[in-house]
């Protein structure tokens, strides 16, 4: 691990660890109101955090797809056709100029 990561990781350890040392109890109440509030906020991070990811993973996986097709791609054969119209005749025509081959 390089060394600025580790420091930071460090700091983060020993200021959590001063937080949770240096805290007083709060003999409170915390009603019902509150903890459905919290469960909320809860739920509205983690959807937050898998939409994220989720975009993300499609614009990667969309730019991994982009290159694999610049890579693999092939020129079809150009196919005679009757006034730029593709018909059923000429598909039909093309598989049995293939099987005869």
């Amino acid at each position: 691990m390089n060394r600025p990561v580790f420091n930071s990781l460090r700091f983060i350890f020993y200021f959590l660890g001063a937080l949770t040392l240096l805290t007083t109890a709060a003999y409170a109440y915390i009603d019902p109101a509150t903890t459905s509030y919290v469960i909320q906020i809860v739920a509205g991070i983690v959807i937050a955090c898998g939409t994220g990811i989720g975009i993300f993973w499609n614009r990667m996986r969309r730019k991994l797809k982009k290159k694999d097709a610049e890579n693999n791609t092939e020129q079809a054969p150009e196919r005679e056709t009757k006034g730029g119209v593709l018909t059923a005749e000429d598909l039909l025509s093309d598989d049995d100029t293939e099987t005869n081959s």
